[in-house]
């Protein structure tokens, strides 16, 4: 995972369960499902991380700007 997502054939910038789940398969030549695979993560003490709050300079023009061009979406 050092190496970054597209590096891993990935078409944008984030890791998914599935993602991460798919490259552990090739890594490791096994398979896991989805629920198998996040209970393994929170064993370890890993979490996904969601804000508590917006952040007060939150810019919703400069988001929308930015999801259009990175990961192509509006």
């Amino acid at each position: 995972m050092a190496k970054g997502t597209v590096a891993h054939g990935r078409p944008d910038q984030w890791w998914t369960p599935a993602g991460i789940g798919t490259l552990i398969g090739r890594g490791f030549h096994m398979g896991m499902t989805l629920s198998g695979f996040s209970q393994m993560l929170r064993r370890r003490g890993w979490n996904h991380r969601v804000p508590a709050r917006r952040a007060v300079e939150h810019d919703e023009a400069a988001v929308a700007g930015w999801m259009k061009e990175v990961r192509g979406r509006t």
